[in-house]
């Protein structure tokens, strides 16, 4: 059978591929599916559900659920976007792989589908693995191999949480990357560290020049503290303008940078669902 397209040339080898034939995926009723009561994912933008929503009705649900059997009855274990997406494209059912978990089991599932597939910054991802670890008992080197990540990338993970709320902020909207994050971590001295944090974000330093005016701090040699002005805010047609594409879109990082006459939007995206949500804006533009 033809494999099922909509995700554009190339697209569609950034997902995991799934043959149609595959005897462990089951056509389930969404009406015999039970939402997961311990999902760690609380808050669901209902925007990006509407994208997504429209995504799934053109090429259909392009990664199974997982659920286990409960009775005659399914418990969701991972999929709770795809699922509600689904409901609100009116599909009947939806294709779902069955698995026999434990309670445990499932709790991991949960918290490993949420690190691995959905759209998360670097402190949503330190914070997934911290729950993982205090739930599920586990230790950083377990954690990590559950994970697929090495030891030291989930200790390093790990350190994001210890940094200051205007530090974190930035790293959850984007204006400071993960790199940076693990630099400042490094930093002891909190008035240092967030001295050096402001002038990476005022003078737009690479992280490479955020490690050597660190590497410099240790050694005791000061640097001048930034004197260049934070960017100027966004007018409020350019931030109107910012949440609408992230509402038409369905993708939360979108920034604009500059002002009516000059600047740029910028588009990240940080899953392959949020990916095929800008790939079904563009097809809707050509089709204008």
């Amino acid at each position: 059978m033809p494999k099922k397209m909509g995700l554009g040339r190339g697209l569609d080898a950034l997902l995991p591929e799934i043959e149609e034939q595959d005897a462990s995926i089951r056509e389930i009723s969404v009406t015999e599916i039970d939402r997961n009561p311990q999902q760690p994912r609380r808050t669901f933008d209902e925007e990006a559900l509407k994208s997504l929503s429209d995504s799934i009705k053109q090429s259909g649900v392009l990664t199974p659920l997982l659920v286990v059997q409960d009775g005659r009855r399914y418990r969701l274990v991972a999929g709770e976007r795809r699922l509600r997406a689904s409901l609100m494209a009116g599909l009947q059912t939806v294709p779902c792989v069955v698995r026999d978990f434990t309670r445990q089991q499932e709790m991991e599932a949960a918290l490993v589908e949420n690190l691995q597939r959905e759209d998360l910054n670097p402190i949503e991802e330190a914070q997934g693995i911290r729950a993982l670890m205090e739930q599920c008992g586990y230790t950083q080197e377990q954690a990590a191999e559950r994970l697929g990540k090495s030891r030291p990338a989930v200790a390093n993970s790990l350190r994001l949480l210890s940094l200051e709320d205007e530090i974190t902020d930035a790293v959850r909207t984007g204006a400071l990357s993960a790199g940076h994050a693990r630099v400042l971590a490094g930093i002891r001295d909190k008035e240092e560290r967030k001295a050096l944090f402001r002038k990476a974000l005022n003078e737009h330093l690479s992280v490479r020049q955020l490690e050597m005016l660190a590497a410099d701090l240790a050694a005791g040699v000061k640097f001048a503290p930034s004197k260049k002005k934070a960017p100027k805010a966004l007018s409020l047609e350019l931030k109107d303008m910012q949440e609408r594409l992230r509402s038409v879109i369905g993708v939360k990082n979108v920034t604009i940078q500059g002002g009516e006459k000059r600047g740029k939007v910028v588009l990240n995206y940080r899953s392959a669902e949020e990916l095929e949500l800008i790939y079904a804006a563009l097809e809707t533009l050509e089709r204008k």
